[in-house]
């Protein structure tokens, strides 16, 4: 719970301005850095094995120095002082928030609100979403307000593997916001993507980020062996994912978000497949010119 003997407003004010240095970094030209201009981040989650101080020193080991968090790391309930602790530990890891998710959203407008209030208060301009359907009146107004956007995110089969999650395509996602505030849109999983092959749903993920085309805000990116069930290192061990393909579909479509590597195999340690997984980006990056 917020401390209650400081009002709304002051939290805001006060939390803002220490996430002053921790917002949405400014999309470089290609040749400006590594990653051919992307903003590269980690999931958290892929460390969800490690508290937070572990998991931020995990992030700059594998030299990222952007973050997307969720909430087992970085509760949605912290009080001012506590993500002031946050940003000034990321400060100085050298990571900077980015993102925050995966969140749910329904027609609770004041529920609503909260998450949006926090992460005003985090200073990241993206929250990952799986919105109920009734929650875009809400959404459309807190979008308009916060300047923030919400990536729905997509995820592969559901229900004991046997249905398809509500959000399973790009096409499901833009039908349902094409109508709405133009900073509601969407964060792709390229794994639950191909997870969907599992249902005979044979998505592209570069074709996915073409059909949400502005309004793609961030990305998820992992691979998936189908028939083991498992993430695997991008194009390795049953792999299918052309990392290449997608980021040369997110420059065409003029993406300004963020790129977040995700990694959910070896939730023990997957600190050296992370490594790797790095690595690849920054050649398929430099590929692109």
């Amino acid at each position: 719970m917020l401390d209650r003997s400081l009002s709304r407003r002051d939290f805001l004010r006060g939390a803002t301005a220490a996430a002053a240095a921790a917002t949405l970094p400014t999309t470089l030209t290609a040749k400006d850095d590594e990653f051919g201009g992307f903003t590269v981040a980690i999931q958290s989650y892929t460390f969800r094995k490690f508290n937070l101080e572990k998991a931020v020193a995990k992030i700059a080991s594998v030299g990222i120095k952007n973050a997307e968090f969720f909430r087992q790391h970085i509760p949605v309930e912290s009080t001012p002082d506590q993500i002031k602790s946050v940003l000034k530990l990321c400060k100085d890891n050298g990571v900077t928030p980015v993102a925050f998710g995966v969140e749910p959203f329904s027609k609770n407008h004041d529920e609503n609100k909260k998450r949006f209030d926090f992460a005003a208060a985090l200073g990241v301009k993206t929250l990952t979403a799986d919105p109920t359907p009734d929650a875009f009146d809400s959404l459309d107004k807190l979008c308009a307000a916060y300047k923030i956007a919400i990536a729905i995110h997509p995820h592969g089969p559901t229900g004991k593997g046997k249905e398809r999650h509500r959000w399973w395509s790009a096409e499901v996602i833009l039908a349902a916001v094409k109508d709405h505030h133009e900073l509601i849109g969407t964060c792709l999983d390229t794994g639950h993507l191909i997870r969907m092959a599992q249902l005979g749903e044979m998505l592209d993920p570069a074709q996915q980020v073409k059909v949400m085309g502005k309004r793609n805000f961030g990305m998820h990116l992992k691979d998936h062996d189908n028939k083991r069930k498992t993430d695997v290192i991008y194009g390795q061990d049953g792999g299918v994912l052309d990392v290449t393909a997608v980021l040369k579909a997110l420059r065409e479509v003029k993406f300004n978000g963020y790129v977040a590597i995700e990694y959910e195999a070896k939730e023990n340690e997957p600190t050296e497949d992370v490594k790797e997984l790095v690595k690849i980006v920054q050649q398929s990056a430099q590929k692109l010119g």
